[in-house]
């Protein structure tokens, strides 16, 4: 027997990485209120729809996909810029 490897592996990869992301408790139904408010249709509908592509059953588009990853991406510090030294 030889394993094949996957047919998208940086989706795959993604979809690992989701699946852990979404399963912390709340972070579901959280992405899928969010994708209510932003996209349309009822909460219901994207947690289904999260349900089914965690599950591999859909596969979204690439402007979902990008739009799902951007809203689990850890939030990025900002620094607060300090005025430069003074010049002698």
């Amino acid at each position: 027997m030889f394993n094949a490897k996957p047919d998208r592996p940086y989706f795959e990869s993604w979809l690992r990485r989701t699946r852990k992301q979404l399963a912390a408790s709340g972070r579901l139904s959280e992405l899928a209120l969010i994708l209510s408010r932003d996209e349309g249709h009822a909460p219901a509908y994207w947690s289904t729809f999260l349900r089914e592509l965690t599950e591999g059953e859909v596969t979204p588009s690439v402007d979902l996909l990008t739009k799902i990853d951007g809203l689990l991406a850890k939030p990025v510090k900002v620094t607060e810029v300090s005025d430069p030294p003074p010049l002698l």
